[in-house]
C-alpha cells in the first residue's frame, strides 16, 4: 500500500544534526515532520556519550575553528551562528548544565547524553514537531517526493522543503549506514569516498604480542608525525594497543594526517616518546647506568619507568642487539618508530570523512542539484577531531541548514 503525504518540511535523520534543524524551523512556526530508520532517535548521539559525553571545546575560537582543517572556511559561516559560547547556552536553556574538564572539553554535568536527549525531544514535541521512527528513506519517487518505508507500508510525501541529515558511515548498527549514497549520485551529486576518521590503524604484531598484550593501555607517550606538507606535531597521551594496531584518543588526533599519508604512500610511520617526562640525555644516562645482577628489564623499570606493554613494544620492534646496546635502546625509548598500513574498517570508525562536496552545495547547505533539498551534519564532506569539535558542528550545520529551509520558503511562497 502507498500513501501520499504533504508535510510542510521534512527532515530526515533524527541525529544532532536533524534535531537542530527541526528546533529551528519549528520555532519559526514551522510545521515540521521528522523521519528516522531506528526505533528511537539520536542512537549515535547516545553512544558517543557513554564515556562522557562532549558537547563542545573552551579553547579560543579561532584557535577552536582551526580544528576543522582543510573546510574550515566552508564550516565558518554554520560555526559563527553556533559557536562553542552559544552551543553552551543552548544546552543550559535545555536545564543542563555544563563544565569545563582539565582537557578543556565541555561536558554535561552529569556526564551522559540522555538527560539531554530527553529535554530536547520534549521540547522539539511540545513545539509541534512530529517525530516518526522506523521510516527508512527510500530516495525520491518518478514525480520527485520523497520514498519512506515504514513497519506496514511506504509512504510517499511531497514536503516544500526538505533537510536530509543522515550521517555517514560509521556505527551503522546505530543507524549511520549510507544507504543514502545512490540515491543522491543518482541525482548527480558530487560525493568525496567515505573513509574513516577518528579511527584505529593496522599494523602486523607477532602472535606473543597480540595474546599477551592486545587491549592493553599505553599510558603517558608522545607521538610524533610529520605529515605530507612537512609539518611536524607531537602530542602527549594515551593510546591502546590492538590485535591488529593502535587505537585511541591520541592517534586518532592524526588520523586525518595518518590516512591521507597511507592512501598517497602505502604507509604512515610515526614515532612514540615512551618516557616524555625525561629528557633523551637523561634516559641515556639511565640506561647506561651499571645494572649489576639485575636483568635488563628490571634495570628498565628502575631507572626509565619502562615495563609492561612499553617494554613489550621495545623487544617487538628492535632487535637483540639493538635492545642490548645502551644508545640504540636509549634512542628508541624517545623516538620507537611505528608504521600503520591501513586504517580500520569504516564501520570501527568513530566518525566519517568524506561525504557531500561543499561544491555541490550552495551557501545555505541546499544541494544545487536538487533544490529545496538541504544537507546537514556528518553527511557533509568535512572531519573533525574528537572532543567537542564532531558535536559542534553537527549542531551547527543543522542550525545553519534550518535557517536556509526558512530562507527557501520565504523566497518561494
Amino acid at each position: 500500500m502507498s500513501v501520499t503525504l504533504t508535510p510542510q518540511v521534512a527532515i530526515i535523520g533524527g541525529g544532532p544534526a536533524g534535531l537542530m534543524a527541526a528546533e529551528v524551523l519549528s520555532g519559526a512556526g514551522v510545521q515540521v515532520d521528522l523521519y528516522d530508520s531506528m526505533p528511537s532517535l539520536g542512537r549515535k548521539f547516545l553512544q558517543a556519550g557513554v564515556g562522557g559525553m562532549n558537547i563542545t571545546h573552551s579553547e579560543a575560537y579561532d584557535t577552536f575553528c582551526t580544528r576543522y582543517g582543510a573546510h574550515q572556511a566552508q564550516l565558518q559561516a554554520a560555526l559563527d551562528q553556533l559557536p562553542p559560547t552559544v552551543l553552551r547556552a543552548w544546552v543550559h536553556g535545555l536545564g543542563i548544565d555544563t563544565f569545563v574538564g582539565s582537557s578543556g572539553r565541555v561536558f554535561p554535568t552529569e556526564m551522559k547524553a540522555a538527560p539531554l536527549l530527553r529535554a530536547w525531544l520534549h521540547r522539539l514535541r511540545s513545539a509541534g514537531v512530529r517525530l516518526h521512527v522506523r521510516h527508512r528513506w527510500l530516495g525520491w519517487s518518478d514525480d520527485g517526493g520523497l520514498r519512506l518505508a515504514n513497519r506496514d507500508a511506504e509512504i510517499t510525501i511531497h514536503p516544500q522543503a526538505t533537510v536530509l541529515a543522515l550521517g555517514g558511515a560509521s556505527w551503522p548498527q546505530l543507524g549511520s549506514d549510507a544507504t543514502w549514497l545512490p540515491y543522491l549520485q543518482a541525482k548527480t551529486v558530487s560525493i568525496a569516498p567515505l573513509q574513516s576518521a577518528n579511527c584505529g590503524f593496522e599494523t602486523t604484531w607477532s602472535t606473543h604480542l597480540q595474546d599477551r598484550y592486545a587491549g592493553a593501555q599505553i599510558k603517558s607517550v608522545g607521538l610524533s608525525f610529520t605529515d605530507l606538507q612537512g609539518r611536524s606535531e607531537t602530542r602527549l597521551g594515551e593510546m591502546l594497543l590492538s590485535a591488529d594496531g593502535m587505537e585511541g584518543s591520541l592517534i586518532y588526533a592524526f588520523s586525518q594526517r595518518l590516512r591521507e599519508t597511507i592512501n598517497q604512500r602505502g604507509s604512515a610511520t610515526f614515532t612514540l616518546d615512551l618516557a616524555p617526562g625525561r629528557d633523551a640525555e637523561r634516559v641515556l644516562t639511565e640506561v647506561s647506568h651499571p645494572r649489576g645482577s639485575r636483568s635488563l628489564s628490571s634495570h628498565l623499570q628502575g631507572r626509565v619507568g619502562i615495563s609492561g606493554v612499553k617494554a613489550a613494544l621495545l623487544r617487538e620492534l628492535l632487535t637483540k642487539e639493538q635492545f642490548g646496546h645502551p644508545g640504540t635502546l636509549a634512542a628508541m625509548i624517545k623516538a620507537l618508530p611505528i608504521t600503520v598500513h591501513a586504517t580500520r574498517p569504516i564501520v570501527e570508525a568513530i566518525s566519517t570523512a568524506g561525504g557531500v562536496s561543499f561544491a555541490s552545495l550552495d551557501q545555505h547547505l541546499m544541494l544545487k542539484a536538487v533544490p529545496g533539498v538541504f544537507i546537514a551534519g556528518e553527511m557533509m564532506e568535512w572531519e573533525a577531531p574528537t572532543g567537542g569539535y564532531l558535536l559542534n558542528a553537527c549542531f551547527a550545520t543543522g542550525m545553519q541548514a534550518g535557517s536556509g529551509v526558512l530562507n527557501w520558503l520565504a523566497h518561494t511562497k
